[in-house]
């Protein structure tokens, strides 16, 4: 078998189970790594996907570990360790690559979030990120990979969407940051941004629905809905050798969304 670009390495992907996340969960794998996947409570969904990428020549695992509450990164850390020791007997468990992906939408403008809204969203989008890169840091390998999915509307006006930006935004800097922090080892940090992409999240209103489908491609310079393999294709590439000299850097993945 020809080598692939990811042989070797070891990738946490967090809610890998559907949408964006099961994409790039299963490109990883067909790239070469042994992808471990997280999920909140979808264990039939994770399980597909790690059949899947079984099926294509590639390793994986999946486990439960939902995001939102104190203490939830080292809970996540404490189930991949004991997950990628049973693959690989007797060697310390280590990550080469951390995709962050987990996150969720809140509509609600100005008047209408409460404290609660608020809350929740950050913990999920920010606290959780940052204490899952902070927790793993003593598992992840020198020349490593950090990839945050962030959002278009972290820098579009979106006030429908008011805290979920400011969620977006704040994850945006802290990548910032990893980038200026961990750059000594090797290490890169990068953030890609989608805009508008057909996946369950948004299937209530976008799928089915010409109109909305037409609207939404309307806004893409590209002319269409963006799908889960096109946020993947730009994961896979951060997190090759190829974009060793990229960190820091936000990639908007919108298909040119107001330009």
């Amino acid at each position: 078998m020809n080598a692939r670009p990811l042989d070797g390495k070891t990738a946490l992907v967090t809610g890998g189970s559907r949408g964006i996340g099961r994409a790039i969960a299963e490109r990883l794998g067909r790239d070469g790594a042994t992808v471990a996947l997280t999920y909140t409570r979808d264990a039939a969904a994770a399980d597909e996907v790690v059949a899947r990428i079984r099926k294509d020549g590639g390793r994986a695992v999946a486990f439960a570990a939902p995001l939102g509450h104190r203490g939830d990164a080292a809970q996540l850390w404490s189930a991949f360790d004991e997950r990628i020791a049973a693959q690989a007997p007797g060697t310390e468990p280590a990550v080469d690559i951390i995709v962050n992906n987990v996150g969720i939408a809140m509509v609600a403008d100005l008047t209408a979030l409460t404290e609660d809204d608020f809350d929740q969203v950050f913990a999920v989008n920010v606290r959780a990120p940052f204490f899952i890169v902070r927790e793993g840091l003593k598992r992840l390998r020198d020349g490593g990979r950090i990839i945050n999915i962030s959002s278009g509307a972290g820098r579009l006006a979106m006030p429908q969407a008011i805290a979920y930006g400011a969620t977006k935004g704040a994850l945006d800097t802290f990548t910032l940051n990893l980038a200026q922090e961990l750059g000594a080892r090797g290490i890169t940090a990068n953030a890609v941004a989608p805009g508008i992409v057909d996946t369950d999240v948004n299937a209530d209103w976008l799928r089915g629905n010409p109109a909305a489908e037409a609207d939404a491609a309307s806004r893409a310079a590209l002319g269409r809905v963006g799908q889960p393999d096109d946020i993947a294709d730009i994961v896979g590439f951060l997190a090759s050798h190829d974009a060793r000299w990229i960190t820091g850097k936000v990639i908007d993945a919108t298909g040119g969304v107001r330009l």
